[in-house]
């Protein structure tokens, strides 16, 4: 297959199976940023070509992209036309609306599966969905006026943290409870529209596992980093992270847990509080994650090369680690300082306008493997 225009009967809601697509096929990706960017990388490496849709002008992704469309997501024809043009469908993001979803898989296959954008949409559905597979996350309750959260926070006390239940990303949407003076008016600051209260866990660092998940179930997951974030938006991502070998295959194997629970195919980042007790699930992203840009200098197959793997429907690569490496993000002016570690592993997104908390590229620094 090579892109052809098709009806939408040939691609039911109810196909679970995508035939390995060969060279010159076309991957469809929903959102133009800087995942966007660099799955579309990957994908050429491999042959295949990609086609952007995206709502915003100049996007990342279109500059390295075969193809783009620039629609809003409730175009509906523009949305046909682009699922007419591909040969499956996968996305950079997971707040897509699901009318545009309905369009999309009623034409051709969309990997990952609904499931999974479905589950990590919603902060209330992920933690029952985590809790469910009996993986431990941090205390939670459901908020939906002032009154609940004030009796939310009887429950659970302070400090905790009122995050809204969906579209919240990089620190947004949230807001910090460190005393019981910040429960009046934290329910309006964070939107006055549903929420989850978190209780905080007492970590001894935080560790992220990239796992992918190929159509016939074979399972590859990298090294877990170490992450560190400032001001809510990661700065850093070190591998090996400072845990344990035991510990770091209780990560790999609780990561096969959750994808095969949800059936998935594709890539998908999960982020673990490492405590005195173990590991608790802060939360998933179904799509490739910042805390794995490091496998682009660190291993053979990085993340991108096996988030298209999986959805072209071809076998999992070999995603072992050659190096050590610590990914560092750019942020705002940050990438201005380009120059100087021009000589690192030096990835910069092609965004024009350089504003604070914007994430304007990263640079991974590799040495040799401990």
């Amino acid at each position: 297959m090579r892109g052809a225009q098709r009806s939408p009967q040939q691609y039911p809601m109810s196909q679970l199976m995508v035939k390995p697509l060969t060279p010159g096929s076309v991957i469809g990706i929903l959102g133009g940023g800087q995942l966007g960017r660099m799955l579309a990388l990957a994908a050429a490496r491999l042959g295949l070509r990609c086609h952007i849709f995206e709502p915003g002008a100049d996007c990342p992704a279109s500059q390295v992209a075969a193809l783009t469309t620039t629609a809003d997501y409730s175009d509906t024809e523009a949305l046909r036309a682009f699922a007419g043009s591909v040969d499956v469908v996968t996305y950079e993001f997971e707040n897509i609306p699901e009318a545009a979803l309905d369009v999309i898989e009623g034409m051709v296959p969309v990997r990952p599966s609904r499931k999974a954008l479905s589950v990590s949409q919603d902060r209330i559905v992920e933690k029952d969905f985590l809790s469910g597979l009996g993986l431990a996350v941090a205390p939670y309750a459901d908020v939906s006026s002032a009154g609940e959260l004030a009796q939310a926070v009887e429950k659970i006390g302070v400090p905790s943290i009122l995050k809204t239940r969906r579209f919240g990303y990089d620190g947004k949407g949230q807001v910090r409870l460190k005393s019981l003076s910040d429960v009046s008016g934290a329910f309006e600051a964070a939107g006055s529209g549903p929420c989850v209260l978190e209780g905080f866990v007492t970590f001894e660092r935080e560790i992220s596992v990239i796992g992918a998940r190929a159509q016939d179930g074979q399972i590859a997951c990298f090294d877990p980093g170490e992450n560190v974030h400032v001001d809510g938006i990661l700065d850093t991502t070190t591998v090996p992270a400072k845990v344990s070998g035991g510990l770091a295959t209780d990560a790999v194997l609780l990561a096969g847990r959750v994808l095969n629970a949800l059936d998935y195919v594709g890539v998908m980042g999960i982020e673990l509080f490492v405590t005195k007790d173990g590991l608790v699930v802060n939360e998933i992203a179904p799509r490739v994650h910042n805390s794995g840009h490091w496998t682009q200098n660190a291993c053979v197959v990085d993340q991108f090369e096996q988030h298209i793997r999986a959805v072209a429907g071809w076998p999992l690569g070999d995603g072992r680690r050659h190096s050590n490496a610590v990914m560092q993000n750019l942020i705002g002016e940050a990438v201005d300082g380009w120059q100087g570690v021009i000589e690192d592993g030096l990835h910069l997104y092609g965004k024009a306008d350089v504003k604070p908390g914007r994430k304007m590229g990263h640079i991974n620094r590799i040495s040799p493997k401990s």
